[in-house]
C-alpha cells in the first residue's frame, strides 16, 4: 500500500488480531478510528465510538477481559482523560494498546501540528508506582510493525502498551508492506490450566512474574479490582500485600526490560559524537549525519524505538564510546534529562524545537558542527 501512518497503525492492529476498538475522534488520530470503523466489521470485530475518551478506554479494558485484543487511539488531551483508567489497567493487569498521535500542547495547543511532548505523560501520567511500555515508530512501516509488537508485548506482560507517534509520522504517506498472516509472529496472553477451584487470578507461577489470565464468562470465577488485592483478587489494606503486589507489577516490566527495549545503532562504530533521537527528528538526524560524515565529522545515532522502559544500559554504553551526545527531540527536553542521568560524565546537549514543525536536517547538522568544536 501507499498510505499514511495512521492507517498503517490500524492495519497493524488488525493484523495483530485486534477485534475491538473503542474511541472518540481527535486530531491527529481520527484517521485510525475512521479506518477501524470500516475495516473492523469486515473481520468480525466491533468498532464503537463513545461520548468521550473516558468511556472509550474503560470499554477497552472491559473488552480485553472477555479475551478480545483491544485498543484505542487518541492524542494528548485524550490521553489526559484516559490516564486514570490506564492506572486501573496496570493494577488489574489488563492487556491493551493505546495509540497516542502526539500533537502540540499544552491544552488544545496545535491540533494539526506534531510535537513530542507526551513522553513523560505516558510514563508518569497516572498515579502511584508503576511501569509502562511505550514504543516510538519513525515511519509508516514502523507504524504497522510496532503496533503489532505493542499487542504482542501487552499480551505477554498483561499490561497497557503505548504507541507514541508524533503527528508527522501519523500523517505522512509512504510505502507499506503488510506481511502475509503466516509470516507474522503473534502472541496471546497465558490462560489458566488449573482446576477452577485452585485458580488464583493474581498469582504468578513463572519467572516472568505474569499470572495466567482467565476471561470474563469462562468457567473461572474471580474478582478484579483496582484496589490493592491479594492473589485471590480480594481487596486488602495490609502493608505486606501492597508491597508484594506493587513490587511484582513493576518487576514484571523491569526484570524483562532487556527483552522489551529496542534501539537502532546508526553509524556509531567509529563515532566521536552521538545523536540520540526518536520519531520524526530521527529521520532528519540520519540525513544530517550522512552530510556531517561527508565533512569528515565522525558522528552516528542511537535511535530509540522504545522509550519506556528507558534504555539505560544502552545509553550508558554509548556514553562510554563517544565524547559528546546530542539529544534531538521535538519538545523542550524530556528524553534529554533521562539521557543526562545515565550518560554522565559525557556532556549531553539538547537540540530542541517545541514548535509544530520538526527539526530539518540542516538544523541538526549545524548543532553537530557546533558540538564538534567543543
Amino acid at each position: 500500500m501507499f498510505t499514511m501512518g495512521d492507517i498503517a497503525c490500524a492495519e497493524g492492529a488488525l493484523s495483530a488480531g485486534c477485534r475491538y476498538f473503542g474511541g472518540y475522534p481527535i486530531t491527529p488520530a481520527t484517521e485510525i478510528a475512521e479506518w477501524m470503523s470500516q475495516r473492523m466489521p469486515e473481520l468480525g470485530g466491533a468498532y464503537v465510538q463513545y461520548e468521550d475518551e473516558i468511556a472509550s478506554i474503560t470499554s477497552v479494558i472491559g473488552a480485553s477481559w472477555t479475551g478480545v485484543k483491544s485498543m484505542s487511539a487518541t492524542s494528548g488531551p485524550g490521553v489526559s482523560l484516559m490516564l486514570e483508567a490506564i492506572g486501573l489497567a496496570v493494577m488489574t493487569e489488563t492487556p491493551l494498546v493505546l495509540v497516542n498521535i502526539m500533537r502540540g500542547g499544552p491544552s488544545t495547543g496545535q491540533p494539526t501540528k506534531g510535537q513530542q511532548g507526551d513522553v513523560m505523560q505516558a510514563k508518569w501520567g497516572s498515579h502511584g508506582d508503576y511501569q509502562i511500555i511505550a514504543l516510538t515508530p519513525a515511519s509508516v512501516q514502523e507504524m504497522f510493525d510496532q503496533t503489532v509488537q505493542a499487542f504482542n508485548l501487552s499480551e505477554r506482560y498483561r499490561t497497557p502498551v503505548f504507541v507514541l507517534a508524533d503527528e508527522t509520522v501519523g500523517h505522512m504517506r509512504e510505502r507499506l508492506v503488510i506481511p502475509d498472516e503466516k509470516d507474522l509472529k503473534l502472541e496471546y496472553r497465558k490462560l489458566p490450566t488449573v482446576d477452577p477451584s485452585e485458580y488464583l487470578p493474581f498469582k504468578a507461577d513463572d519467572d516472568d512474574l505474569v499470572p495466567p489470565m482467565a476471561l470474563f464468562g469462562s468457567k473461572y470465577q474471580f474478582y478484579a479490582t483496582g484496589l490493592t488485592h491479594d492473589e485471590r483478587g480480594y481487596p486488602s489494606d495490609k502493608e505486606d500485600i501492597q508491597i508484594e503486589l506493587v513490587t511484582r507489577l513493576n518487576n514484571k516490566i523491569l526484570h524483562n526490560a532487556d527483552k522489551i527495549i529496542d534501539v537502532e545503532r546508526f553509524m556509531l562504530d567509529d563515532a566521536k559524537i552521538a545523536v540520540i533521537s526518536y520519531g520524526t527528528p530521527s529521520r532528519s538526524a540520519k540525513r544530517a549525519i550522512r552530510d556531517a560524515r561527508e565533512e569528515g565529522i565522525k558522528v552516528g545515532m542511537l535511535r530509540l524505538k522504545t522509550v519506556w522502559p528507558f534504555p539505560e544500559k544502552e545509553i550508558a554504553q554509548l556514553a562510554s564510546e563517544v565524547n559528546q551526545i546530542i539529544v534531538a527531540e521535538q519538545n523542550l527536553g524530556q528524553v534529554y534529562y533521562m539521557v543526562k542521568a545515565f550518560a554522565s560524565p559525557t556532556p549531553v546537549h539538547l537540540m530542541t524545537k517545541p514548535a509544530g514543525m520538526p527539526q530539518i536536517p540542516h538544523e541538526i547538522l549545524e548543532k553537530i558542527r557546533e558540538v564538534q568544536t567543543l
